[in-house]
Formats: structure tokens, C-alpha cells, sequence
């Protein structure tokens, strides 16, 4: 990491992640997540069995079909035949869409100090933004944040690596040692970053989903660790 608050405030890249990074979502899936494992009511299975069992095959959706509430609500219908060993009814699949009714229906609000934060890096700095998920989904959840208007371009991709990051760099012509990623996922936004050669900013959130979550070095110095997204602007 750069020494020093005034280095880092020369103008820099600055590419920021979306979901629960400007604005809580995760939150939201866990909420049906919740209700969902109540009215399994598994004979045998406690929750955390039960949350593994979705995780397990979330994890393998996630790697076929991608990410979003199209492919969640795919992983709770396979999770529910898994467990019952038999194929859903119309009824229980009705149950799991009423269930998922919130993921529709979720609002974009944006955390606390995003919308004064941007404005004022924007002021300094090139802003990019790097989503991952459904094009479609994401796209409204852009549309309706009312920050867009900060960033230089957004991008909706379908994973976030390595190569993702490298090909950012080639697309935008910055060099990767001077541009920062920031978000809260160690999977998505920081190890993948750092590997391309860019610094990056994790800023948790508790409600971040578990196959997000991966160890990260503590003593790498290109990696800055902040409390609230309000913070970066005592860095930048």
C-alpha cells in the first residue's frame, strides 16, 4: 500500500463493487433462506445441517448457472427434492416462489454515506463499477440506485477473477498498481484483484453471503481494511 493519506488522494482509479457494498442484498436472501428452512420442518435435519445441504448445492448452481434470484430460486427447489427425495409438487413450488416474493419486491437503498462518498471521490477520482450476477437483474438494480451517474462505465459480468480484473485493466488502458478495488467479498472483489496486480479496500459486511467468504492475508500491504464505506474518504 502507498505510505500515506495525501499519496493516496492523487487522482487514482477507484472501481467499486455493487451488492452489499453501495447497497445492502444479501440481507434479503438470507431472509428467505430463514423462512424457507422453518417450513421445511425436516424430520431429522437441524438447520445447520439443512443450510449446508442448500450451500453444497448452491455452490454447484452457482458454478453452472451463474448467480441471482433465478438461479437461488432453482437452488431451493433442488434443495427441497434433495431432502424429500422426490420431485416437488405444484404446491411446494408455489410455496417457494410466495416465499421469494421479497427478492422481487426489494427496494435499492443504499447504505449510509454511499450517496456523500461517491460525490466527493468522484470529484478526484475515475470511478468504475464491477458487478457480478444476471445482466438483467443487475441492470434494474443500477438503474435504481441513483448514483450511477458517479461512474465512468459499469460493468456486469458474470464472475469476478483473475482474468476478469485483467481484462478491466486492458479495456480502460489504467495501470493496474495506481486503481483500487473495493467491496466486501474476499472471493470477488479482493484475492482476485490483488492477483491481477490491483490494490483493493475491504470494507465487511456481516451480511455477506457465506460462498463469498475466503481468507485473506493479513499481512498483504496492498490490501487497506476499512469499518464503513464513509472511511474511504479519509484514504482518498
Amino acid at each position: 500500500m502507498t505510505d500515506g493519506t495525501a499519496a493516496r488522494r492523487q487522482a487514482k482509479v477507484l472501481i467499486f463493487d455493487a451488492d452489499d457494498t453501495l447497497w445492502e442484498n444479501n440481507v434479503v436472501f438470507e431472509r428467505v433462506i430463514d423462512d424457507f428452512l422453518s417450513w421445511l420442518d425436516h424430520p431429522t435435519l437441524d438447520r445447520a445441517a439443512l443450510r449446508a445441504v442448500l450451500d453444497d448445492i448452491e455452490r454447484a448452481n452457482a458454478v453452472a448457472h451463474g448467480y441471482g434470484s433465478k438461479v437461488f430460486l432453482r437452488s431451493l427447489g433442488e434443495c427441497l427434492e434433495r431432502l424429500r427425495a422426490r420431485p416437488a409438487t405444484e404446491a411446494e413450488r408455489l410455496e417457494i416462489d410466495r416465499l421469494a416474493v421479497a427478492l422481487v419486491e426489494h427496494r435499492v437503498e443504499l447504505m449510509p454515506g454511499v450517496a456523500e462518498a461517491l460525490d466527493d471521490l468522484a470529484s478526484r477520482h475515475e470511478l468504475l463499477l464491477l458487478t457480478k450476477g444476471d445482466r438483467e437483474e443487475q441492470q434494474r438494480k443500477l438503474d435504481a440506485c441513483g448514483v450511477l451517474h458517479h461512474f465512468g462505465a459499469a460493468h456486469i459480468v458474470p464472475e469476478k477473477n483473475a482474468e476478469t480484473y485483467r481484462w478491466l485493466v486492458r479495456e480502460h488502458g489504467f495501470d493496474p498498481s495506481t486503481a483500487w478495488m473495493i467491496g466486501n467479498s474476499p472471493k470477488s472483489d479482493i484475492l482476485p484483484a490483488r492477483a491481477a496486480g490491483l490494490n483493493a479496500v475491504f470494507i465487511p459486511n456481516e451480511n455477506t453471503w457465506v460462498l463469498e467468504d475466503d481468507e485473506l492475508d493479513p499481512t498483504d500491504d496492498g490490501v487497506l481494511r476499512l469499518a464503513a464505506f464513509r472511511d474511504l474518504l479519509r484514504h482518498f
